[in-house]
């Protein structure tokens, strides 16, 4: 069954609600519905993912020369598949970074996000800036033909792509994460390229010239390698839904919770653990120092189960134990 399909009926949402205290909402029915895609922005994007700029040869794989592969510091869950990621800004195009945590991109930037699933290379996501606005994004995935030769866009997802137990999300979820941050971009930002792993971090993009306002410091996350672990999965995998500056939308909640915590990390609230949104709203209220198990952020993220809503809500079907190993060694150290 499709994770789309997953989901609590609307009694028991009422019940996890008077359980937790509305804090449970993010698994419920009213938060699985997401409007339709703009269709003057998808009708912006190509039909086919060799369309798309992304490549100079795509049977032969090679990426344009004008694309920039990238890793982010902290990855979204996504059931163990193999991703790849990619930039291209319009040419002479910078990145508006005068506020550091809300990163503004140029009309005409494309993100791409390729995955593998057990070998198989299943979609490549296309998320393209349409116009000049914050909101003016546009969102689409290419599943791939069985020989690897092109993809075409699948506005309305698929489930079990390409034999395998991935399922591709329709144009409409896109902004279900998206739209949660005031950049609607979420693995490229200056959290997320201080950690990376890749060769193309924030000091490189900031030395190619690509950012508006380059930090004036180094960015470091505190703590030990325990607390930014657990703080950096947290901030790829929740607070996408769970941070108080979501934009306003007056659409459907698409995964849009109630929420009185916050999993953000931000470039100015780091000095300390203590600092973060995380601690200062999440500790006390959905987790219990030192006990992971009476943490409601662990029940979340150690179930699977279409009745109980489960955390992160879209695009996983199995759970991420290391990730979950992490969140429970630094809860038992608080």
């Amino acid at each position: 069954m499709s994770t789309r399909e997953r989901g609590p009926t609307r009694a028991q949402c009422a019940l996890l609600w008077l359980a937790v205290a509305g804090l449970a909402a993010s698994g419920c029915d009213d938060f699985r519905q997401c409007d339709p895609p703009d269709p003057e922005r998808q009708a912006d994007l190509p039909a086919a993912l060799s369309q798309t700029g992304l490549y100079a040869d795509i049977a032969a794989g090679t990426v344009a020369s004008d694309v920039v592969t990238y890793e982010p510091g902290f990855e979204l869950w996504s059931d163990g598949a193999e991703k790849r990621r990619f930039l291209r800004l319009p040419p002479g195009a910078q990145i508006d970074t005068s506020a550091q945590d809300a990163w503004q991109f140029p009309d005409g930037t494309r993100f791409w996000k390729e995955f593998r699933r057990d070998g198989a290379l299943v979609e490549t996501r296309l998320l393209a800036k349409v116009g000049s606005a914050p909101e003016d994004w546009a969102a689409v995935a290419y599943v791939w033909n069985a020989e690897g030769t092109d993809a075409l866009a699948t506005p309305g997802g698929a489930d079990d792509a390409r034999g395998t137990p991935h399922d591709v999300p329709a144009a409409a979820e896109c902004m279900g994460c998206h739209g949660g941050t005031e950049s609607r971009v979420l693995g490229f930002s200056a959290i997320q390229l201080a950690s990376s792993r890749g060769d193309v971090d924030l000091r490189e993009v900031a030395a190619r010239g690509m950012l508006s306002d380059p930090p004036r410091q180094p960015i470091e996350l505190p703590g030990d390698a325990v607390a930014r672990a657990a703080l950096g999965w947290l901030h790829a995998n929740c607070s996408h839904c769970h941070n108080n500056r979501r934009p306003e939308s007056d659409g459907a909640r698409c995964y849009d919770p109630e929420r009185r915590f916050d999993f953000t990390l931000r470039v100015a609230e780091l000095a300390s653990v203590e600092s973060t949104a995380t601690y200062r709203t999440a500790v006390g209220t959905v987790i219990h120092a030192g006990d992971p198990d009476e943490s409601d952020v662990i029940e979340r993220a150690r179930r699977r189960d279409p009745d109980w809503p489960s955390m992160p809500p879209l695009g996983t079907e199995i759970v991420d134990e290391a990730g979950l190993a992490a969140l429970r060694a630094w809860i038992r150290g608080l």
